[in-house]
C-alpha cells in the first residue's frame, strides 16, 4: 500500500473507534438555529444543495479575521453563492450574526452549516452535495479526508492565511506523514509570513503550490462605527480610567483581578472590563469575580454600571472590538497563561495601547511590528501589569501616542486581501 495511503486510512480507523466520543460531544452543542437531529445529519454529512464556493473556517476568531474577504468574493463573483462552515457553536454564532449584517442582496448568496466530521463517508457525502468549483480552508484547517475527497473530485483547494506556530509546527511533526498526505491535496497555500511557509512544507507541502501574502488580520474593517459605538458606552460609564482585558482564559482571570486590585490602589475609580473567550465560561467567570469580593456588573444581564461597579463583564457574543473602544487601555487574553495568545491586532486598529502576556506564539508574526513601534509591550506578571496600566493611565499623552503607532503599524501593513482574492481568482 502507498505511503500517502496509509497515515490517512489508519486516521479514519481511529476516528471510527472514537465516534461514540465524536457523536455524544456534538449532541452537546447548543446552537439556537439547529435542532440536536439537524445538527447530528449536518456532522454526516447530510445535507441540502448548497453555494458553491466553499469557505471553512474553525471558530469564532477565524470567522471574524475571514469578514473581509468573504465581504471581496461576494463583491468580485456576483454570481457565486458562498457557503461558510465553522466546527464550534461559537463559530456558527459568530456566522449567523456575520450574515444577518451583509446587505439584504448578499444575505440570500451566503449560507452557514458545520462542517462534517472527518469521516470518509461523511466526506463524500458533503463534497459530493456541495459540489464547490473552490474549496477554500482559513488558516490551518487540514482534515485529510474531506482534502481527499476534495481531489478525488477535482475541487481545487486553498488554504488561505495559513499559519502554524512553533508550537503547533511540533505537535505535527509527530504526524508527518498524515500531514505530508493532507497537504498533497492543496492546490495553493497562501501562507502569512516566509516563516509559516517554511513550516508547512517541512510537513510536506510543495513549494510550487506555496505563496507568501501576508496575513489578513491586518485587513480589518473601517473602525469608525465601533469607535462611535464605544464613545457612546464610555460616556454612560463616566469619567473614569478604564482598562479592558479580552479574551480571557480559564486561569487567567484570577491573575487579571490581581492586578486589578493593584491598579485600583492609585487609581481608586479604576473599572476592569473582562471579556472571556469562551461563552461557556460566561457564569464562571461571574462567580469567580463575585467570590472574589468584587462588585460586577454583567452586560449580557443590562446591568447599568454604577459608580461603585469595579469589574464589568462582558458576556456577550460579537461586542469585543466596542468594549476595546470603550477603555483606555487593552490587554489581549490568552497570554498570562500558556495558550498562545490571541488577536492584538483589533485593539491596535483602534487606537488603544495594548499589552499582554509572554504567551503570544500564534500570534508572533502579527506582534512584531507593534512590538517594534512600541505600541504593543510584554508584561510577565499580574504586578508587571498593573504597573503599566497604571503608567498608561497616569500619563495619559503616552497611551495617545502608543496607541497611534498600532493604528499606523495596522494601516500600513494592508494588502493582504487583494493579493488572496488574486490569487483565488484562477479557479474563479
Amino acid at each position: 500500500m502507498a505511503q500517502s495511503v496509509w497515515p490517512r486510512l489508519v486516521y479514519s480507523a481511529a476516528l471510527y473507534l472514537l465516534s461514540p466520543l465524536i457523536v455524544w460531544r456534538t449532541w452537546r452543542e447548543q446552537v439556537p438555529t439547529y435542532s440536536r437531529l439537524q445538527r447530528l445529519g449536518v456532522r454526516l454529512g447530510r445535507l441540502p444543495p448548497s453555494p458553491r464556493i466553499w469557505l471553512h473556517c474553525a471558530s469564532v476568531g477565524e470567522v471574524r479575521a475571514a469578514r473581509l474577504l468573504i465581504e471581496g468574493l461576494l463583491a468580485r463573483y456576483p454570481r457565486h453563492s458562498l457557503l461558510l462552515t465553522t466546527m464550534t457553536a461559537t463559530g456558527a454564532q459568530q456566522a449567523e450574526a456575520l450574515m444577518s449584517e451583509q446587505p439584504a442582496s448578499d444575505r440570500e448568496r451566503v449560507a452557514h452549516c458545520f462542517l462534517p466530521l472527518d469521516f470518509p463517508g461523511a466526506a463524500k457525502r458533503f463534497i459530493t452535495r456541495v459540489n464547490p468549483v473552490l474549496a477554500i480552508m482559513f488558516e490551518t484547517e487540514l482534515w485529510p479526508n474531506v482534502l481527499h475527497v476534495c481531489r478525488q473530485q477535482s475541487v481545487p483547494v486553498a488554504v488561505v492565511n495559513g499559519r502554524l506556530s512553533p508550537r503547533a509546527f511540533k505537535r505535527y511533526q509527530r504526524l508527518r506523514l498524515l500531514m505530508a498526505s493532507a497537504l498533497a491535496n492543496v492546490t495553493w497555500l497562501a501562507a502569512k509570513s516566509s516563516e509559516d511557509a517554511d513550516r508547512f512544507q517541512a510537513l510536506g507541502c510543495h513549494p510550487d503550490v506555496t505563496s507568501v501574502v501576508g496575513s489578513l488580520k491586518f485587513e480589518l474593517p473601517i473602525q469608525e462605527l465601533v469607535l462611535e459605538e464605544g464613545k457612546r458606552l464610555r460616556l454612560q460609564w463616566g469619567e473614569r480610567p478604564v482598562w479592558v482585558a479580552g479574551s480571557t482564559r480559564d486561569g487567567e482571570e484570577i491573575k487579571l483581578l490581581n492586578a486589578h486590585q493593584q491598579v485600583c490602589k492609585r487609581f481608586p475609580g479604576a473599572l476592569l472590563v473582562m471579556v472571556p473567550r469562551h461563552p461557556q465560561r460566561f457564569d464562571e467567570v461571574a462567580s469567580i469575580c463575585v467570590n472574589s469580593g468584587w462588585v460586577l456588573s454583567r452586560r449580557s444581564q443590562q446591568q447599568a454600571v454604577t459608580a461603585h461597579t469595579q469589574v464589568y463583564l462582558g458576556d456577550t457574543l460579537g461586542e469585543l472590538a466596542v468594549l476595546y473602544a470603550a477603555g483606555d487601555v487593552a490587554y489581549v487574553g490568552g497570554s498570562l497563561v500558556p495558550l498562545g495568545g490571541h488577536n492584538v491586532l483589533e485593539p491596535a486598529a483602534l487606537g488603544r495601547p495594548v499589552l499582554c502576556g509572554p504567551h503570544l506564539e500564534n500570534f508572533s508574526d502579527v506582534a512584531a511590528p507593534l512590538l517594534a513601534a512600541g505600541a504593543l509591550h510584554h508584561v510577565a506578571t499580574p504586578e508587571a501589569l498593573a504597573s503599566a496600566v497604571n503608567a498608561y493611565f497616569g500619563s495619559p499623552r503616552c497611551a495617545f501616542a502608543h496607541g497611534k503607532a498600532g493604528r499606523e503599524v495596522v494601516d500600513t501593513h494592508g494588502g493582504a486581501l487583494e493579493r488572496t482574492l488574486d490569487g483565488l481568482g484562477r479557479w474563479l
